[in-house]
């Protein structure tokens, strides 16, 4: 328990709107709305997460794991930003400008129109930005950051609270786009109040495992765009590298002929990715069965579970099952049930999937094959990838026509797609 000093702000609190004006009630019909240009950066991915670009006067907050590679991140594209011709003030409250400067060099993100500034004090940060009025902040990170006129200590939720309703002042006022960078609780979560994300444009999660290469960009809120594509890197000791064909990545250490595996189209967003679904069964050596899962939901897996037991005949509640989606990736689309049961069936039986087979398909509780969406995009991503057979639900059949060099199967009931699988 930390004391904290409740102070009268009234005084020291903007009677004014964002934009610095006072603001007078409108009809809809007379508001002109301003086209802000979205800004590029040169990598494709976080172009897409974002929307198309950078939005002028937006507020950006990114988090993840610490050693995660955030500040990596937002030092290549504060480089890739300076080279568009815009000024960018790096304020950082956790590393010298020395320390930057050798990260920099090793990312070969030295540019003239781009600033270090070690500081955590909020007043001197307004004050350069007044002096430089550059076109991009990033503050790394808000936890660091301190406003001089509350007493307590930085990183609490008055201090997290109050520096982020001064940088977004200072945003929408000036229409600079800032980037901050948010520490994570052992939850997975931003660290500080939650009000810290309603008052942001866009919320951005940096995940992976630090023993793997991968990173994955996701969006949970997104004012400008959508919060269901992702972005795909690779750490490398120039930086983050793009993946622009993940499916290959997910896909590439599948060894052929092993039992309890099996492919899916997931889409996020807009993309879809083709992931390897794994799945082992052993018999149980206690009384309960164990069920574990690895990027995929705990309950999908238990209801799927149980409809190939009621429906299919497979004995499972004497059996330990582990399921995991491969990659680091996590799966929560009611496609994957099919790839899911499938992967699920071929451990049991000890009998493998062939490596040219893929599975879409939503399981219901009576053992139906249900529809899913986007079905067309989902099949042309399997054959771009060299796939012969595709397993999908038989209602997606009408009223289009399936590519020639790819052999499309639909189903309609668990059993029957368990049957022409496994022969």
């Amino acid at each position: 328990m930390v004391e904290e000093k409740v102070e009268n702000k009234s005084d020291r609190r903007s009677r004014t709107t964002l934009t610095g004006q006072k603001m007078q009630p409108m009809k809809l019909n007379e508001v002109v709305p301003r086209k802000e240009p979205r800004v590029k950066t040169k990598m494709e991915e976080l172009n897409r997460v974002l929307g198309g670009g950078v939005v002028p006067g937006s507020m950006v907050l990114l988090g993840g794991d610490p050693g995660i590679g955030k500040s990596t991140l937002l030092l290549q594209v504060s480089q890739q930003l300076a080279e568009t011709g815009g000024t960018v003030l790096y304020v950082s409250g956790e590393e010298s400008a020395e320390q930057i400067k050798m990260r920099a060099e090793r990312l070969g993100a030295i540019k003239d129109e781009f600033y270090l500034y070690g500081e955590t004090d909020m007043h001197d940060i307004r004050q350069a930005i007044e002096n430089i009025q550059p076109n991009y902040v990033v503050i790394d990170s808000i936890q660091t950051m301190t406003q001089p006129d509350i007493t307590s200590a930085a990183g609490s939720v008055s201090q997290v609270r109050e520096t982020t309703a001064e940088l977004l002042k200072i945003a929408k006022t000036n229409g600079i786009a800032i980037f901050i960078v948010g520490h994570v609780t052992k939850e997975g979560s931003i660290a500080g109040p939650r009000m810290l994300e309603h008052m942001v444009d866009t919320v951005l999660y940096f995940e992976g495992e630090q023993h793997q290469n991968f990173r994955i960009l996701r969006a949970v809120k997104n004012r400008f765009g959508s919060t269901n594509e992702i972005g795909i890197f690779e750490m490398h000791g120039g930086g983050l590298v793009e993946v622009s064909n993940p499916s290959q990545v997910f896909l590439e250490e599948r060894l052929a002929g092993a039992t309890g595996s099996a492919i899916v189209v997931a889409m996020e967003g807009t993309r879809p990715i083709l992931v390897e679904i794994q799945a082992l069964i052993t018999p149980t050596m206690f009384g309960n069965a164990k069920r574990t899962t690895t990027g995929l939901d705990f309950n999908r897996v238990s209801l799927i579970m149980a409809v190939l037991e009621k429906r299919a005949g497979l004995l499972l509640q004497n059996q330990d099952a582990y399921l995991k989606a491969a990659g680091g990736v996590k799966l929560n689309e009611p496609a994957i049930d099919l790839a899911t049961a499938i992967s699920i069936a071929s451990s049991y039986k000890e009998k493998g999937t062939s490596a040219t087979e893929c599975f879409i398909g939503e399981i219901g509780l009576t053992g139906e094959i249900r529809r899913v969406t986007s079905i067309e995009q989902r099949v042309k991503e399997v054959q771009k990838l060299g796939f012969k057979k595709v397993y999908l639900p038989k209602n997606n059949l009408a009223s289009w026509k399936p590519p020639k060099d790819i052999e499309v199967v639909g189903v309609a009931t668990l059993e029957e797609a368990l049957r022409k699988v496994f022969k």
